[in-house]
């Protein structure tokens, strides 16, 4: 028998006075009601209730454990009533992986924005560009850049992360304006590398349904892209970053957009939770303030 609905049976039976009252009140026979406190009196390896025909009574056993069973059964309700307010307010800690630079550039902004409408809830936020298994590492979300392949992942698609290229006036008006993807590799290219240096780094424009891949080589090479965008400001290369970042600084006058022509590389995102999680209103809510701040389409 459930110990729970046992102890609810008993606190009912002591406040009721018989078992034929609990049966009218719960709808159970009164032979259930009879098993049910038996079951605890078993368990107890004590009698809880005096039974005679004519009535029946508490031991001191059965007080003791009736104030207990009263505080029990409040605290589950109480859990109950947390789990179920949880499911439709957004409240407590939100674990989120992200990208490096967009998590940095563009979330952490929208982040803040999120928390000042939901006073509730709380955003541990992780960075960096590594795979990671939401159950593994105990994300309630990831944001992916790159196609998603991996069953039992719910997958809402974002607005695609575009990367162009960007170079300073100052850079430019030394080394000149490149034409072409080709006239890159005569350029000082500051190359993301997250991966081995010993792994080149490639860069791929396209125009006209005809894609160019080039190699980019330089003097300085990162794994975070916000150093390359400071050697980008500084003057010391061309630097492929997101286009949502290059534009302010392009409105700016402090960059200027590299081979306009051409369209840089377009990679899929999406917002990501495990399938095998009912998404609470925390994850909800999150998901949906996401989509709407970077629509797919």
């Amino acid at each position: 028998m459930d110990r729970l609905t046992s102890m609810g049976v008993f606190v009912r039976a002591a406040e009721l006075g018989s078992f034929a009252a609990v049966s009218e009140a719960l709808g159970m026979s009164p032979q259930m009601v009879a098993k049910h406190v038996v079951f605890l009196e078993d368990r107890l390896g004590s009698a809880l209730i005096h039974r005679t025909t004519r009535r029946q009574s508490l031991t001191d056993v059965g007080r003791a454990f009736y104030d207990r069973c009263k505080l029990i059964l409040a605290d589950a309700e109480a859990a109950e009533t947390l789990a179920q307010e949880m499911q439709s307010q957004p409240r407590g800690c939100l674990k989120v992986n992200a990208p490096m630079t967009f998590g940095a550039f563009r979330l952490a902004p929208f982040i803040t924005r999120y928390l000042a409408r939901h006073p509730e809830v709380q955003i541990d936020l992780t960075l960096n560009d590594r795979f990671v298994d939401p159950l593994e590492d105990g994300f309630d979300l990831l944001i992916r850049i790159g196609a998603v392949s991996e069953a039992g992942l719910v997958a809402h698609p974002l607005a695609p992360y575009r990367l162009i290229a960007c170079a300073s006036p100052d850079y430019l008006a030394r080394r000149g304006t490149p034409q072409t993807p080709k006239d890159l590799e005569r350029h000082d290219c500051l190359a993301y590398a997250y991966w081995s240096p010993s792994i080149p780094c490639q860069w791929t424009f396209s125009r006209a349904e005809r894609t160019e891949t080039v190699k980019a080589a330089g003097r300085i090479r990162s794994n975070d892209w916000k150093a390359l965008l400071h050697a980008a400001l500084e003057g010391y290369g061309v630097t492929l970053g997101p286009e949502s970042v290059m534009t302010a600084e392009i409105a700016a006058g402090r960059l200027v957009h590299v081979l306009p022509d051409y369209e840089g590389p377009v990679r899929p995102m999406h917002v990501l939770y495990p399938a095998t999680r009912r998404p609470t209103a925390k994850v909800r809510s999150f998901v949906e303030a996401l989509r709407a701040e970077f629509p797919a389409v």
